[in-house]
């Protein structure tokens, strides 16, 4: 289990070194990233809430980028979190209503009745717990969907990875901000805890 953003084209976006990925990537995130990936990371969670019609905006090029994801009542990041079988292939990946700041919601799975719908169609991926196994559904929306199958133990040992790498990668972030983005490091870092649902540092 990984989590994973969203990555769309950069389109000559020159505020800080990013890579150049391509057209809705997963890009997952944990404590291996080189710079310039925790700087598309930065960018892709900044820019996903970016509002270029706001007229609030400051002028500074930088502040103007960041505002929106600085001032956002609720902050939200494309992407979620990837499951892979390794038996058997299979993955699992995050649909259009899913957002990688609603990752501790998988612990409802848990309990009995726990069910979290990620999509609708044309690819509506589901997970949900049957007895005392936890489905995860490729697509719902066909009868021969492959699944992955969970028991309690694994979803919990998988969260607390999710976890780990998502702190690992806000630890990157506390190193990388004061190089690229002095004066507003900390204003960033407490953002980006603050959507990745994690304590800031």
């Amino acid at each position: 289990m990984q989590p994973i953003l969203e990555l769309t084209k950069s389109y000559g976006f020159d505020l800080w070194p990013v890579i150049e990925p391509e057209t809705y990537a997963w890009f997952p995130l944990s404590g291996e990233l080189t710079p310039a990936e925790v700087g598309t990371a930065v960018w892709c969670i900044v820019d996903y809430n970016d509002d270029p019609e706001d007229a609030a905006r400051p002028a500074d090029p930088v502040d103007a980028f960041l505002f929106g994801m600085l001032t956002a009542d609720l902050a939200i990041v494309a992407g979620g979190l990837r499951v892979v079988d390794d038996s058997t292939g299979t993955t699992f990946v995050p649909g259009c209503c899913d957002g990688l700041e609603d990752w501790r919601e998988w612990r409802r799975l848990l309990s009995p009745g726990g069910r979290i719908a990620f999509g609708h169609p044309p690819v509506s991926p589901l997970a949900e717990r049957v007895g005392d196994k936890i489905l995860l559904t490729v697509d719902a929306e066909q009868d021969t969907s492959p699944t992955i199958e969970l028991t309690d133990a694994d979803l919990t040992r998988t969260l607390a990875g999710v976890e780990r790498d998502l702190t690992d990668f806000l630890g990157l972030v506390v190193e990388w901000a004061p190089q690229h983005l002095p004066g507003r490091e900390a204003a960033v870092i407490t953002a980006i805890a603050g959507v990745l649902d994690l304590p800031v540092p």
